[in-house]
């Protein structure tokens, strides 16, 4: 349960429950929150998160699995790099086999 009023803590609080070898969305993050209409928020508050080492940042793509947010790491490549020591296979800047690796986060208040 988030322990913060502050959405973008609790956004965190989500993206921390994410499961290695899974991958999760900003639009489902947002509806895990009960704020389905803050997708674009939930990603303001990703582009803030890559420096937070507890927040798996990586592991949060766009509706489609593409890196969308790849460029707010270190280096071109590191979100790739991450998702694939987690066993995905990324082609093009997305996410093979999406359906597979997509979890679906529980709902929060």
């Amino acid at each position: 349960m988030p322990k913060s009023n502050d959405f973008f803590e609790r956004v965190y609080d989500v993206v921390r429950l994410v499961p290695y070898g899974k991958v999760t969305t900003y639009g489902a993050i947002a509806r895990a929150l009960g704020a389905a209409k803050s997708a674009r928020t939930v990603g303001y508050a990703m582009n803030a998160a890559h420096n937070l080492d507890d927040v798996p940042a990586h592991r949060v793509v766009n509706r489609v699995g593409l890196l969308t947010g790849k460029h707010h790491f270190g280096g071109i490549n590191t979100m790739q790099q991450l998702l694939e020591a987690e066993g995905h296979i990324i082609v093009d800047d997305q996410i093979n086999d999406f359906n597979n690796a997509f979890g679906e986060p529980k709902p929060i208040q």
